[in-house]
């Protein structure tokens, strides 16, 4: 059978999703151009030979409406015969162009792809695609009752896991302190490609917030216990923040995916490999606690268990979620999201399963590690779940 290898893999900064935030001046096309090229240059690849260009992307309007994959490649100068799609399953949007990208190289359609996602958050604002129009439709509601939104469900969460406010405050401030660390130490740098932006060059992540602390956290206000939310829910005890919540964020990320033998062809090292993937539904008013679903039949397709994993990245969505699954999958602190997450890195929605899969493969690149394993929440009640080998 064919083997699908990782030959690279690099992200943008983070910036804080909104008007003056540090990408929010680039255009969604033109940073993600950036991180193609970055991409082609460092490996040295004839960009022509890219059989197809897979991007995630969450809001398909506005700036982000014209397949920004072909545009991307067209502004970074690429030949016009290397097409791109644009692929949508919410948050894990990335992750799972990663992984048809590689089911696509092991079923023999692709020698060599990309796989990535983008997300401007300042200039495409989560939810401007849908407006006021219902997604669900009658039938959906009937079956399941009016669905919530995903910081509600956030809320639902913490109930029915017990999680404390004190709990999540801690949780997000050691987010903010882990990732604070392995910026001081360089962690980050092999892997965030500078963005060259009308202000200047941008290279370092914007919304690491070193100092925070659960006591500050503690000070801010629950969001979304609302008279509505309180009136259908009044046993809840309203706990989730911004602060607790990942950041909306301006970012991009690709990976280089190609077969084995044409990284050894083209004298390439790999850095990793996809060992197995998983996507799953669950309860969609729950929403986010597919993972735990997720993590356990990725864990059996592989023949692993949680042992075997030196790292897991379980997107910080919200605080309730890596907790929620942490308590059922018995997994110790230290090998959970070891560099932060979204609620210090932020969460550029189309993004960020590359984005976590590139901070995963360069974690255990440099820490030894063999496996990880990744999972995300996703809206509709949906999770993906990938167990990366290094080879590094």
């Amino acid at each position: 059978m064919r083997r699908a290898v990782i030959v690279d893999a690099i992200r943008t900064p983070m910036g804080k999703g909104k008007p003056g935030g540090a990408l929010s001046d680039v255009h969604p096309v033109d940073l993600l151009a950036q991180v193609l090229g970055g991409l082609v240059e460092r490996s040295g690849i004839d960009p022509g030979t890219i059989d197809d260009i897979l991007v995630g992307c969450v809001g398909q309007n506005l700036e982000q409406s014209a397949t920004p994959g072909r545009q991307a490649a067209l502004a970074a100068g690429f030949p016009v015969h290397v097409p791109s799609t644009t692929i949508e399953r919410k948050c894990g949007s990335g992750q799972q162009a990663v992984d048809f990208a590689v089911q696509g190289v092991i079923a023999g359609a692709y020698d060599i792809v990309v796989a990535g996602g983008v997300e401007s958050m300042s200039r495409v604002p989560m939810g401007s695609a849908r407006g006021d129009a219902d997604p669900f439709g009658p039938a959906v509601t009937e079956r399941f009752g009016p669905l919530v939104s995903q910081g509600v469900a956030a809320e639902l969460v913490a109930d029915k896991w017990k999680i404390d406010r004190d709990v999540l405050d801690d949780y997000a401030a050691r987010s903010h302190e882990r990732a604070a660390a392995a910026a001081a130490r360089g962690a980050f740098d092999s892997e965030i490609l500078p963005i060259t932006t009308p202000a200047g060059m941008i290279d370092t992540d914007e919304s690491i917030r070193p100092g925070t602390s659960a006591e500050k956290l503690g000070g801010l206000r629950a969001v979304f216990g609302t008279d509505p939310n309180r009136e259908r829910f009044p046993d809840i005890d309203w706990r989730v923040t911004a602060g607790n919540s990942s950041q909306i964020t301006d970012g991009a990320s690709a990976l280089l995916i190609m077969s084995e033998e044409k990284a050894a062809e083209l004298s390439l090292t790999p850095r990793a490999r996809i060992v197995a993937s998983a996507v799953v539904g669950d309860d969609p008013l729950l929403m986010l606690t597919a993972p735990i679903p997720a993590t356990r039949k990725v864990l059996d397709k592989a023949g692993l268990t949680v042992d075997d994993m030196a790292a897991f990245e379980v997107n910080e969505a919200f605080a309730s979620v890596p907790l929620a699954w942490q308590h059922d999958l018995g997994v110790a602190d230290d090998v959970l999201n070891p560099v932060g997450g979204a609620i210090a890195l932020g969460h550029p929605l189309g993004a960020s399963g590359a984005r976590i899969m590139t901070t995963l493969i360069n974690h255990l690149a440099t820490t030894g590690g063999r496996y990880g394993l990744q999972t995300m929440c996703e809206a509709g009640g949906m999770a993906n779940a990938t167990i990366v080998e290094s080879l590094v």
